[in-house]
């Protein structure tokens, strides 16, 4: 005989028979889940039963039902779930998203995600400013979990997310040190022979370290001078799309690039001391041992960082800032703008000037007038 599958959100009340915990008697409150099967709770009056019952039925009408099970789901086994299925990311932004949720269960792990809240969520933050960490870190800490919490929401695990723009932390977003150029050529000096192309892709390319590792031959175009990144370490897509656009290069440049693969026949224009290609973790190995001969670096400064020398140097020649955005390829001229618009200083001076030129002529032609 086919069991008659019961309609999701109807409930029923029931007296039960004395026991240890209600020697009385008690009330058993049913209602029925989404999937057809009854669930209940006991209580010690008949009316607190009917009530828990016909909540639980108005959060399926309503679509606002989350199973007692979905409901008793730590962040600790939400986090392990979300992160099989984010890597299908780039292996860097993997490594990132674990370390994040490595520190965001040190605190919430073994919380239900429906009482992780607004409070705690405060209170960690102020914890992680304490113990030191900048703004952006915390920052993005911050956003991790948010979209750990969002995605829990969408996967029915979660009403509603704790997270709102009351409790966010500032982004911490900082000025990036800008190397002079006597710097930069003295990082050159000191990097070994087969890896000085680092610097000159870095400071004069506005290439990523991860970029420079993989950088072939067959990318730079030296007749008619461009360099086309194709590919980052270790063989993988590119970081944006935008960062394969082309990089126009002068041939002096494209000429002392092309050095190091014709003394070893690299395919790689940076390569080991034996003309083998150069991991990331290698490069920035050997800049750090560099890094520390040049006086008046930070010791914070890294390859990345030569990125800001070749955007303050186009900014320095009058490029502008769509100019500067697409050779720094950038998604937007306000990602530019947000990172580089403090350089943008000699171009407000100038402005000035012109204003005060005016002026001043002005003033020439009414005393012309006058006399």
């Amino acid at each position: 005989m086919t069991k008659l599958r019961r309609t999701p959100g109807t409930t029923n009340t029931r007296r039960r028979k004395p026991s240890a915990r209600f020697p009385k008697g008690g009330w058993l409150g049913t209602y029925v889940d989404p999937e057809g099967k009854e669930k209940g709770k006991t209580f010690a009056r008949k009316i607190d039963a009917q009530n828990w019952a016909e909540g639980e039925a108005v959060k399926i009408r309503s679509g606002a039902y989350i199973s007692p099970t979905d409901a008793a789901t730590t962040m600790r086994v939400w986090s392990e779930h979300w992160l099989k299925g984010y890597e299908v990311n780039r292996p860097g932004s993997v490594k990132q998203a674990k370390t994040h949720v490595k520190r965001i269960n040190a605190v919430f792990g073994d919380v239900p995600l429906k009482d992780i809240r607004p409070t705690a969520i405060k209170n960690w933050l102020a914890a992680l400013k304490k113990e030191g960490l900048a703004d952006s870190t915390i920052h993005a800490l911050y956003r991790r979990l948010a979209h750990l919490l969002s995605d829990a929401v969408e996967d029915g695990l979660l009403l509603r997310t704790p997270i709102s723009r009351k409790i966010a932390p500032p982004t911490g977003k900082q000025r990036p040190y800008v190397a002079t150029e006597e710097q930069v050529w003295a990082l050159y000096d000191a990097m070994p022979e087969e890896m000085k192309n680092v610097i000159l892709l870095g400071a004069f390319a506005g290439l990523r370290v991860a970029e420079i590792s993989a950088l072939r031959v067959q990318d730079v175009d030296s007749l008619r001078g461009f360099i086309t990144p194709a590919i980052q370490y270790p063989g993988v897509p590119l970081k944006t799309e935008e960062s394969k656009n082309p990089i126009p290069i002068p041939r002096d440049l494209a000429f002392e690039l092309n050095k190091n693969p014709a003394r070893w026949g690299s395919e790689t224009f940076v390569t080991l001391e034996n003309g083998r290609p150069a991991a990331p973790y290698t490069i920035e190995a050997r800049f750090r041992t560099a890094r520390a001969t040049v006086e008046g670096l930070p010791e914070n400064f890294r390859i990345h960082d030569l990125r800001h020398f070749f955007a303050s140097f186009l900014i320095a020649s009058g490029e502008d800032i769509k100019k500067v955005q697409s050779a720094m390829r950038h998604a937007s001229a306000k990602t530019t703008l947000d990172v580089y618009g403090h350089l943008m200083e000699d171009a407000k001076e100038s402005t000035r000037s012109a204003v005060a030129g005016a002026l001043a002529n002005r003033a020439d032609s009414l005393r012309t007038k006058r006399a």
